[in-house]
């Protein structure tokens, strides 16, 4: 297969493991229509989250993640899934609604903190000064208790859908 594009090695990262607390934040969260500061504690006092973060809005990485977690019905989990990227609410709103995505909502890190304190921050090849967050996916429960975790180790690499299907079940 001739790919158009290196496939990249991300080197280690210093992510929360399983069984950890889950570090908290507070961030706009985007919907398709506005948004408003909330933290991560506040989604997980209503119910368990699935945190899904990935490359900028337009990246076809970010594209194809979010497009496999709506066509495999992820909004009937009985946990909340957001998202979360260094793209503008003005841009999560617009990639939102492009791509039919209004059961989602999205986090705005435009500086990459939150990716700085999960320890999955990167540079982007060939931009100095400019980071994102590596893919990944934390399952959290109502605690803040990680039940299930997936870093990206190489760009570009897609979560293991059915295992966080499972662990989403077992909440």
């Amino acid at each position: 297969m001739n790919l158009e594009f290196d496939v990249v090695e991300l080197g280690p990262a210093d992510h929360p493991e399983i069984g950890e607390k889950a570090p908290d934040f507070t961030r706009p969260l985007v919907n398709d229509e506005f948004w408003e500061d909330a933290s991560l504690s506040e989604l997980t006092d209503a119910g368990p989250v699935v945190l899904v973060f990935h490359t900028m809005d337009g990246d076809f990485p970010a594209t194809y993640i979010w497009q496999e977690i709506r066509d495999r019905g992820w909004e009937e989990y009985d946990a909340e899934i957001v998202g979360l990227s260094v793209s503008s609410p003005y841009e999560h709103s617009r990639f939102l609604e492009e791509w039919d995505m209004e059961a989602f909502r999205l986090f705005s890190d435009p500086q990459n903190g939150v990716a700085e304190r999960y320890g999955i921050s990167h540079d982007l090849d060939g931009m100095a000064g400019i980071e994102e967050p590596r893919p990944a996916v934390f399952v959290v429960d109502e605690s803040r208790t990680i039940r299930n975790g997936w870093v990206a180790t190489e760009w570009p690499e897609f979560p293991p859908y059915d295992d966080i299907e499972a662990a989403i079940e077992e909440l």
